[in-house]
This record gives structure tokens, sequence and C-alpha cells, in this order.
């Protein structure tokens, strides 16, 4: 049973190895949705998520038999680094079993923290069956990521914090992927204060838990595909469901989308940098159907590999208007570029790229390709630049940047 007693338990023990996460308000999020928002930046911990409070929470309850057999767990990222930095603490061997798809960096900081890695399957699911077929031939002690009600405890201790510093939050929003952090914010808020609404939020593309609450019953999806890699599970805990199904008011779907432009609102609004997965709860302010109200999102994790994290933001950017290209045909004679980089240039835009065809026409005095690429400030500034193409009699063609 997830009690009062052993939240207050495990929120003294996990002190050990967490920093201080402080809330961060949020004007620009507030003043986007009208509520009072607040960030947990629980990207901000040592080994860049929230999944070491579980990991080293759960490690602690352990005998010293289970201990000495050595641990395994299989994770998309974040709780194989919680794993093996708690085991590292304790001084116990951890194996963990990893989804080939896992991000690099993830990759590289579990093994920094002297755990063995085995990469296998596509999805988390897949991984962790093979971490069980691994815990049964070689005796290793399993810790399961998320379907576990002492990990669940462990992660629980976000919501004591988070009630402690603003006693009055109206609304707890916290990432779903299996569902313990879910079950342990949620149980503890409501035990804390049964007003409290804790809403879980999912990817669209993995929505296990939404599926399952409507089912009555832990579904498994037939194939999970989001961006949030760290909650791309596609079966819920069995064990924790019960208390996902009785304490968490609602779930929540956000699209990938929505989360590449959250990524750049994080990055340029507040300099912080937040994983996919993270970052459902901040595309989620905007769903959330509350005005004037106190709202934690919980930033679950930040550990984001440098080339995934250029791709987002050139995403985010297109999607945000701020980058574009437009294809314009041109008589192939000297001082058409000039001509075009006059117009644009008049508007304030800036060009980053060129790309010119010369065999888009066998007639090259009526038609060469000129494909521009373009930064702006926005959609108004974007349309401003088309329209002063188009009235200089270029015909712009808005087609999808190509960076």
């Amino acid at each position: 049973m997830l009690t009062l007693e052993k939240f207050e338990e495990a929120s003294e023990v996990v002190k050990q190895v967490t920093q201080e996460t402080k809330l961060v308000y949020s004007q620009y999020f507030s003043e986007q949705t009208g509520n009072k928002v607040y960030f947990k930046p629980e990207n901000m911990q040592l080994t860049g998520a929230y999944k070491v409070r579980g990991a080293y929470y759960t490690i602690s309850t352990l005998s010293q038999e289970e201990k000495d057999k050595g641990l395994i767990t299989a994770s998309a990222g974040n709780h194989a680094q919680g794993v093996a930095y708690a085991a590292k603490a304790f001084g116990v061997k951890a194996v963990i079993v990893m989804p080939t798809t896992t991000p690099l960096i993830k990759v590289n900081r579990t093994k920094s923290y002297g755990a063995e890695v085995v990469l296998y399957g596509d999805v988390y699911d897949e991984a962790c069956a093979h971490a069980y077929e691994l815990a049964d031939k070689e005796g290793y002690t399993f810790i399961h990521p998320f379907d576990d009600l002492r990990v669940a405890t462990g992660q629980g201790t976000i919501a004591m914090e988070i009630v402690k510093e603003l006693p009055l939050v109206d609304y707890i929003l916290v990432p779903v992927g299996g569902g313990g952090l879910a079950t342990g914010v949620s149980t503890l808020a409501k035990m804390l204060n049964p007003n409290i609404k804790v809403i879980g939020v999912e990817p669209a593309g993995a929505n296990c838990l939404q599926v399952s609450r409507k089912n009555g019953k832990v579904t498994t999806l037939p194939g999970v595909n989001t961006i949030a890699d760290g909650t791309a599970v596609k079966t819920p805990g069995e064990k924790i469901f019960p208390y996902l199904v009785k304490n968490l008011d609602d779930v929540i779907t956000v699209e990938d989308d929505e989360l590449v432009v959250a990524f750049l609102d994080m990055v340029e609004n507040h300099k912080m940098v937040v994983e996919n997965s993270g970052l459902l709860t901040v595309a989620a302010l905007k769903h959330l159907d509350a005005q004037g109200k106190k709202v934690v999102s919980v930033l679950s994790g930040g550990n984001m590999d440098v080339i995934t994290m250029s791709s987002v933001v050139q995403l985010g950017l297109i999607q945000r208007d701020r980058i574009f290209t437009v294809s314009v045909l041109l008589p192939d004679k000297p001082g058409e570029l000039v001509n075009v980089a006059t117009v644009i240039a008049n508007e304030q835009g800036n060009v980053i790229k060129l790309e010119h065809n010369q065999f888009v026409s066998t007639n090259r005095n009526a038609a060469v390709e000129l494909r521009i690429t373009l930064e702006a400030f926005g959609t108004e500034h974007k349309a401003r630049i088309v329209e002063a193409l188009n009235q200089k009699g270029y015909r712009p063609k808005l087609i999808r940047p190509s960076l």
C-alpha cells in the first residue's frame, strides 16, 4: 500500500541524492494561459531526471541478499541513469537493458555511473521483456521502472515538495509513460489535499493510460510512435493502475508538434533544456480548462542529445514561421538575384540559404527556379515578405524548408 508514512520516509531518504528543485514561476506561460504557472524543474537533478528518487528509495528498502545478487532494470533512459547512480551510491552492481533507439547521451551517462548497458529491442516493452529473461538467468534483483509501489513512493516525493512550497496549488500536471510518477504524485497529493487536481499528460502516439482508463482495464497498445522517447510505453503498470484510476482527475494527450513548439518556448523564455517527455506538461497547459488557478507543471527530465536538440529547434522555428522557404521563377539574366534580394532586404528578411535551379524549364529566359530560405520574426513578418515578392511580380510559392 502507498501510505503517508512511507511517503514521509521516502522524502527523507531521497534527500541524500537529489538536488533541491525549487518551483520556477513562469510569467510567459502565465500570460499565455490566464493561470499562475510554475515549473517543478526535475530536469535539474544530477542524473537529469526525477527517476533517481524512485530508484534510490527502492534500493534502500532491499535486503543485503537482494543487493548482493546485483540489480537489473529496463529503461528508455532516465530510470536507467537513476538506478545506475543509486546502485553506485550503494556499491551495488547494476545491469541496464535499454532500447536500441535510446539517445546516445542517455546510454553514455548510464555507463558513466558504472552500470553495464545492454541494448535490446526497439521500444521499452521489448527491452523490459529481455531484462526479465536476464534476471531469471543470472539471478539479478529486478527493479521495475514504474510498476512497483516502492518506486512510485519515491517518485511521489515530488508532490511533497510541491505542496510544502505552494500549499494552495490547484493543479499538478505530470507526464505519464508507464505511470509510476503519476501514481506517486497523484496519490500523495490527494492525501495531503483532496482538492488538488492531478492531470496526467501522455503523447498522443503513446496514450496507453488514456486507452486503459477508457477500457476499465490495463490495455496494451499495438505500437507507439512519438518523439517523447521517455514516455513511449505500450502498457501501463498493472500494480499501479488502480491508483491511477482513483487519483488522477484526467488524462490529456498532446501531439509531437506541440512538444517541438514547447521546447522552443522553454529555451527562449526560461533558458531551460527539457527533453520531449518532460515537455508534455508544458504543451498541456493550453489544453487545461481552467482560469486563474495555480498550476504546477512537472518537468520530468532534461536528457536530450545535441543532435535531437538541433532538429527540434529547427522544426520549432519552422512551425513558428521563423524560418520558411519560397520558390520564385526568374529570367536567367544578370541582376535578377539582386532584385529579389533587394525586395527581401527592404522587408528586413534575412536570407540563410539559396538554391538556384536552371533546369526547371528548357526555356531558361522564361524560368529559372530560385529557392530562398529566410529567417523572419514570425507569421506576420513572413506574410509581409511574401506579399512584397507578389507585388513585384515574382509569384512566390511556399514550400517546406530543407535545412
